[in-house]
This record gives C-alpha cells, structure tokens and sequence, in this order.
C-alpha cells in the first residue's frame, strides 16, 4: 500500500514543470494526465505502460472518465481526499486532471498542469468548484491506503 501523502509529494514535486501537450517528463514539460501518469509511475503502483495517448488537446470527456474508470476506483465526491485524482469541466465536457492535495488553510487544493496562457506549468492551487470549474469525477489510484 503506498500512503495519500507520498502522492500528494510527488505530485508537488512536479510543480513548475512547464506544460506541454502530451508530454510525460517531470521536470521539463508535462500535461494534466502526464501527472497523473508520472506520480503513478514514480511510485511503482502502475506498471510502466500505464498511459493514454493520441488524446486530442480539447477532450471528449467521455473517453477520458472512460479511461480512469479502466484504471482507478472512483469515489464519491464528498468521499474525496488528498492523493485523488479530480477530474473537472471546463466547458463542455470532463476534459482536466489533477491531484487533490491538503490545502495550507483547510480543504483541498488540486496540482494541475494549467494550459492557461501567462501560466503554462504545473501548479497548485486551491480547489473550489465553480460555474468555471465543475466537479466531474474522484478516482483513487490503485495500492492507495
């Protein structure tokens, strides 16, 4: 079993790592699900083939969640906690991924790679559902305790 707080370590580690569609190196350019990707591998709970790939830049959603149900467990929204991965709408359908982190004043905050232009990295920031960023999915990786 490996704890909620390595991922949420792993997953800081990766903050800064500028974004870059589809790319999957930690420290040098990533994507929303090459966090999600990479915090698994680097903790040995996938194996080495664990991917997706040949997604196009705006996501159908539908394939997306279909992929994260195929590998992880979801969970309740209420039930979610740090080291989950939180799937979110922008605007049509589930299209981001992040990991849900212990936010510094209480609740939680999410690590994501942002496509926003002037940001272009992986950041955390604190995770409030809005009508700009719907809640669409929990999901706990496999091996998590």
């Amino acid at each position: 079993m490996i704890a909620a707080a390595d991922i949420v370590a792993e997953a800081r580690s990766m903050v800064g790592t500028r974004f870059q569609h589809q790319a999957r190196l930690p420290g040098v350019a990533i994507d929303c699900a090459g966090v999600v990707i990479c915090v698994a591998r680097n903790l040995g709970i996938v194996p080495p083939c664990f991917d997706v790939t040949a997604y196009p830049r705006e996501a159908d959603g539908v394939s997306l969640l279909r992929w994260c149900r195929q590998y992880m467990t979801q969970v309740e929204q209420a039930d979610m906690q740090p080291g989950d991965v939180v799937a979110v709408v922008y605007d049509e359908h589930p299209g981001h991924l992040g990991i849900a982190c212990d936010y510094v004043h209480g609740g939680l905050s999410i690590v994501h790679a942002s496509s926003v232009p002037g940001t272009m990295r992986v950041v955390e920031t604190r995770l409030l559902f809005s009508q700009r960023m719907r809640f669409a999915a929990a999901f706990r990786l496999p091996g998590v305790g």
